[in-house]
């Protein structure tokens, strides 16, 4: 069986501890024989919180640990002890996560900054002890009130990765080697379609204080905005990106034409999210070191109107040019979301 090592979709169960009951208790001591109701009140319910954090890439980790809990609070004691409050569970999840209710289909919210926190699951308050009931009139009461019972939901989590620029592009066009060159990332990469099955980002560093983050968004094909391929399962990875950097193979070794192929990507992005279209984007040319690029590049900038970068990712040149468009794209503040889908079972 192939080990599961990166989930952008899980399913998760969270239920918040429950309050502890409060305390009908009297004090009873030595030459103290009516010392009245001193019942605590009881502990508070632990709250569930999703934290982002930049060490975390994937929600593998809640795909094998879907059921989580906090703790319940103690019970109040004589001596108007407060029972102890439930242990709260902060949960580590990767920047860019977002949280639907599972029932409603509604957004709860999203985590996207390093750091930032949404609590998810709200633990019940602690009941009220006897204390609280003595008056005038009642001076020796047992009432008190059980711990609310802690929030239960079922919640879908999406992770759209925050990266700054996202490679685009047919499978097998090179941005897998692209992104091995520019970076210190190492996806996989072969000579056959469809080798990378998951994001990969990568982190180029500019200088010593400068670094982007560019994602390597795996092989579309057309009709990708209909789920076709890998289709929506990868497409809303784009959305977080500042800059979309296109990489067509320039020769067509798969028998397609550059050209073509340049404008089903632009329209699958326009389909899917129209203010994609809007989004700043560069072109690179890659595998120019083939015979039929040089022909191909020309038609490519007649017919479409641009003037991509000329670039050999395999055999590392042009990738100079490349790193420099990048250091233009440099960005200090995470992302926005381009808006978001409606969420799935």
């Amino acid at each position: 069986m192939k080990a599961v090592t990166f989930k952008d979709r899980v399913r998760l169960y969270v239920t918040a501890g429950n309050g502890g009951d409060g305390s009908a208790s009297f004090r009873r001591e030595k030459f103290i024989p009516k010392g009245g109701p001193d019942g605590g009140d009881g502990g508070r319910g632990g709250d569930i919180t999703l934290c982002a954090s930049k060490d975390v890439d994937s929600l593998v980790a809640l795909y094998f640990t879907p059921h989580q809990r906090a703790g319940h609070g103690g019970s109040g004691r004589g001596g108007q002890c407060s029972g102890k409050n439930g242990k709260s569970l902060d949960i580590p999840v990767p920047c860019g996560t977002v949280v639907f209710n599972a029932d409603s289909g509604e957004k709860v919210g999203e985590v996207i900054s390093d750091g930032e926190t949404l609590r998810v699951a709200r633990g019940g308050r602690g009941g009220l002890g006897n204390v609280h009931f003595k008056s005038s009139t009642h001076q020796a009461p047992r009432e008190f009130t059980k711990g609310e019972k802690g929030e239960e939901f079922t919640l879908n989590l999406e992770l759209k990765m925050v990266a700054d620029v996202g490679l685009i592009g047919y499978p097998n066009a090179g941005k897998s080697t692209l992104l091995s060159k520019i970076s210190r990332a190492r996806p996989k990469i072969a000579a056959y379609p469809f080798t990378t099955l998951n994001p990969v980002i990568g982190t180029v560093e500019l200088d010593d204080t400068r670094r982007i983050r560019v994602a390597d968004i795996p092989g579309l094909i057309e009709g990708a905005h209909k789920g076709v391929g890998l289709g929506h399962d990868f497409l809303r990875h784009i959305e977080r990106t500042r800059y979309l950097l296109f990489v067509i193979d320039m020769a067509g070794v798969d028998g397609r034409k550059p050209v073509e192929d340049y404008f089903s990507l632009r329209s699958e992005m326009r389909l899917y999210r129209p203010e994609l279209d809007e989004r700043p984007y560069f072109i690179v040319a890659n595998k120019m070191d083939m015979p039929e690029a040089a022909e191909n590049l020309a038609e490519f900038r007649l017919t479409a109107g641009e003037n991509p970068i000329e670039v050999s990712a395999e055999l590392g040149e042009g990738i100079d040019k490349v790193v420099e468009i990048l250091r233009g794209c440099a960005v200090s503040e995470p992302p926005t979301s381009a808006g978001e889908p409606d969420a799935e079972a």
